[in-house]
């Protein structure tokens, strides 16, 4: 399957809370994208693996993404080495993605700023020819995406573009809620963490309501690129 986005998160629901409603803006506008998970965020503390994987595909249903796959690394324990490399280049030789969006290049997550650069990296040896690579015992093509693009999570970054998501964040949310055992939850007996309170619940709409208005509208996401974006025209930025 070839598809025009592949969303990369070190953790299920980081795609979600950064990308959530750009994934799902590109998917109404007729866009394939699939998401691939390289934990199954097991060191969470609240929840466990298998709540997750439920709530993984609910939000897939929600965005409406074609695909989403684990690579089952070690949650809190990857590294950036050859064999990480390797795998993630097999999940970008299969879908061969135009665009990737990756984790934030700075996060207080660990686990973000090691998934940034693995999945970067990754990127870039995939194009390269002489790097073999098989996947259910046949040999796959170089890739190389054109785009590479972080989306922002728990740290505040200055974005290098944002978009427009004001149609698309009632979805957003919902994606990021049916992660029932990880957010704000007043009922819940399970230990509070940073992500569990309210306060980080309402940040999701009012950071992006901060950035819509920074470009007038109701709401926006923001991404950081690794090289210029072009455009052909001084009318093209809006």
């Amino acid at each position: 399957m070839k598809v025009d986005i592949l969303a990369f998160g070190a953790h299920p629901d980081d795609v979600e809370l950064g990308a959530g409603a750009t994934i799902a803006k590109e998917v109404a506008n007729g866009k394939t994208v699939v998401i691939v998970d390289l934990t199954k965020g097991e060191l969470g503390t609240r929840g466990t693996e298998h709540t997750r994987k439920a709530e993984a595909e609910d939000a897939k249903n929600i965005l409406g993404v074609a695909a989403r796959e684990n690579l089952g690394f070690a949650d809190g324990f990857f590294t950036n080495d050859k064999q990480h490399q390797l795998e993630v280049i097999k999940m970008i030789r299969k879908y061969q993605p135009e665009i990737v969006l990756c984790n934030a290049i700075d996060d207080r997550h660990i686990d973000h700023g090691k998934a940034s650069k693995l999945v970067s990296d990754a990127c870039f040896l995939s194009g390269l020819i002489k790097i073999e690579t098989e996947i259910e015992g046949k040999p796959q093509e170089k890739w190389r995406p054109k785009q590479v693009y972080h989306y922002i999570q728990w740290k505040h970054i200055e974005p290098d573009f944002v978009v427009d998501v004001s149609d698309f964040i009632d979805i957003k949310m919902k994606s990021v809620l049916a992660y029932k055992t990880q957010f704000y939850n007043p009922d819940s007996n399970e230990p509070q963490t940073p992500i569990s309170s309210k306060n980080f619940t309402d940040s999701i709409i009012y950071r992006a309501r901060d950035l819509g208005r920074l470009i007038n509208s109701e709401y926006a996401e923001g991404f950081t690129v690794e090289r210029f974006a072009a455009v052909n025209s001084l009318f093209d930025l809006k």
